[in-house]
């Protein structure tokens, strides 16, 4: 079951909005899971965490969580999967757009296992 967290760029109003449109999704902000304690923290330390919750991660960060994840597969290693964000696909500030396209994700493809999977959000059709 697909079930989120957002990176510490991504505003939690992503959250409070999936939430709205389908109670059934389960969201979590960096800024507020774990106490705020993942906040600034290394990546592999909140995908780790992450992947212990069953949690997959939801970023913009196309530079560097590709070659961990890369490193972690060379390892063995495993994650609760990793929904990247391009930004010409969907602006950072675009709210609206993340959140109908994230509901969109979890309507399509939310009852598979997550674990190590790893895609690009599509805008919303």
């Amino acid at each position: 079951m697909l079930r989120l967290l957002l990176d510490e760029h991504l505003s939690p109003t992503i959250g409070f909005g999936l939430r709205r449109m389908d109670p059934l999704i389960e969201v979590h902000a960096i800024s507020q899971w774990e106490g705020g304690t993942f906040r600034g923290r290394p990546d592999q330390e909140l995908l780790a965490k992450a992947a212990v919750q069953r949690l997959t991660l939801v970023t913009y960060d196309c530079r560097t969580i590709p070659d961990l994840l890369m490193k972690w597969t060379e390892q063995r290693r495993h994650h609760g999967g990793v929904i990247f964000v391009d930004e010409k696909t969907i602006a950072p500030d675009d709210i609206g757009g993340l959140v109908r396209a994230l509901a969109s994700l979890f309507r399509d493809f939310g009852d598979l296992d997550w674990t190590d999977r790893e895609m690009f959000l599509p805008r919303y059709r």
